[in-house]
């Protein structure tokens, strides 16, 4: 059986690069507190990890909210993960309500752009701020958030960041929200 190419495994346990600096459930349930998270890209996901307490599963998967314009201008701004200077991240897991997932492809898109402005606000954080979004619907296991995204940024941007998940979680899009859990990480070499 062949490796899906683009799933990612972010594992939290006793070890890994990633040092959690701070761990909070937004809403709902938090996830076991762990000391650090060890992200297992494509083809390296066999077993478990020693000392591994959970693990998320997501998918790097097409952008599904993005019109054209948006698409281009995110690939122009937007830098690559692994940056030297990027010290700092920051995993967000979201799990949306049944109410969310039973709105049309366009009520979602109208709510997460043209009311919340999502992808608007992102963008007043590039090129400080670099992101890849994991689907976890898409295995069609019974993962226990929806979304993973993975945020790195220098140090000197951290207040920024803050800001930037500030506005959005007091958009309308975040009403449709059961549950989130947010870790901030410093990289350790």
């Amino acid at each position: 059986m062949l490796a899906n190419p683009r799933l990612f495994v972010f594992a939290g346990g006793e070890s890994g690069r990633w040092r959690v600096a701070r761990m909070a459930a937004i809403a709902g349930a938090p996830l076991e507190a762990v000391a650090r998270i060890e992200i297992l890209g494509p083809g390296e996901v066999s077993t478990r990890p020693a000392g591994c307490r959970w693990m998320l599963h997501g998918v790097a998967s097409n952008e599904r909210y993005v019109v054209r314009a948006e698409k281009s201008e995110l690939l122009a701004r937007q830098p690559p993960l692994g940056r030297p200077d990027a010290g700092r991240a920051a995993l967000i897991a979201i799990r949306k309500s049944e109410r969310w997932w039973a709105l049309a492809q366009d009520e979602r898109r109208e709510i997460v752009e043209e009311r919340s402005q999502h992808i608007r606000i992102g963008m007043k954080h590039l090129p400080a701020v670099a992101r890849r979004l994991h689907h976890c619907r898409d295995l069609g296991t019974a993962e226990p958030f929806d979304f993973l995204t993975w945020f790195e940024y220098p140090a000197g941007h951290a207040a920024a960041f803050d800001e930037l998940v500030a506005e959005l979680r007091r958009s309308e899009e975040w009403r449709y929200v059961e549950r989130e859990v947010d870790l901030r990480l410093e990289r350790e070499c």
